[in-house]
């Protein structure tokens, strides 16, 4: 892999990863026509670093929520901070499961199914025209919400299918107020994100793989900038109910996607 793919995947990645067009689809087009010859657990892994860069720009955009999680994991006593970091844990359980169950079946979707990402982008978009015209309100997340966006997280391991925008549109068609739902599906990802790090370095995987190191920092680097605007782009657009211009994105990429296929 090249520097300059590296930079543009990068870039594509981080804006992506917070507005609802699917960031790993939107990778999978990109190194389809880049030629991208990697084995898919070496194409899957280059995806997983360059999420944990993006990942990095939500913790310095919600630094402060960040620390109020930190702080509710670490005491005992019963608070809203406790409250917000049970339901993040308890959002995490499905994707956490179906990553570990169903690793191996995950890597061979990274490995350009082109078709499978055209579909799924249609299916992102039909939810995100949905959840446009959803009615606003200002209910905050609960327990089964928590984990019923857990589930719509974990669906959208799919490559094609938006993690932001499957698990936005889940909490506003459950009724919770889009900046609540914006703010919760940031964040709810970040630990797995690191998770999948923190197994990848035990395993071993990132000293296997033939990723040259050079365009996999320069790739995470632009991918970590780029999220930053994004992400504060993102929640702005989310409180201006503005979700349905995203679908008509989708729709277009994702059927140009099908016949590219």
């Amino acid at each position: 892999m090249g520097i300059l793919e590296a930079l543009v995947l990068g870039l594509i990645q981080g804006l992506t990863e917070f507005l609802p067009v699917s960031s790993s689809g939107h990778l999978e087009l990109a190194k389809a026509l880049f030629g991208d010859e990697s084995l898919p657990e070496e194409s899957l892994l280059f995806t997983v670093v360059l999420h944990f860069a993006t990942a990095l720009s939500t913790v310095v955009v919600f630094r402060k929520e960040v620390a109020e999680i930190l702080r509710g994991l670490l005491q005992f006593k019963r608070n809203e901070e406790t409250e917000f970091s049970i339901k993040i844990v308890l959002s995490m359980i499905p994707a956490a499961v179906i990553g570990v169950a169903f690793n191996d079946e995950i890597e061979a979707l990274f490995a350009q199914q082109i078709l499978l990402v055209g579909a799924m982008l249609i299916i992102t978009g039909l939810l995100l025209f949905l959840a446009d015209r959803a009615k606003r309100t200002d209910k905050s997340v609960s327990y089964p919400n928590a984990l019923i966006i857990g589930l719509a997280q974990a669906i959208a391991i799919l490559p094609g299918i938006s993690r932001s925008g499957a698990t936005i549109s889940t909490s506003v068609l459950l009724g919770i107020d889009r900046q609540k739902a914006a703010r919760f599906s940031f964040l709810m990802v970040v630990p797995l994100i690191f998770g999948k790090m923190a197994k990848d370095v035990l395993d071993g995987q990132l000293m296997e793989s033939q990723i040259e190191i050079m365009p996999l920092a320069l790739g995470a680097i632009a991918a970590f900038v780029a999220g930053v605007v994004a992400c504060n782009w993102m929640i702005a657009l989310v409180k201006k109910s503005q979700l349905r211009y995203f679908s008509f994105y989708c729709f277009a990429v994702g059927i140009l996607a099908i016949i590219f296929s």
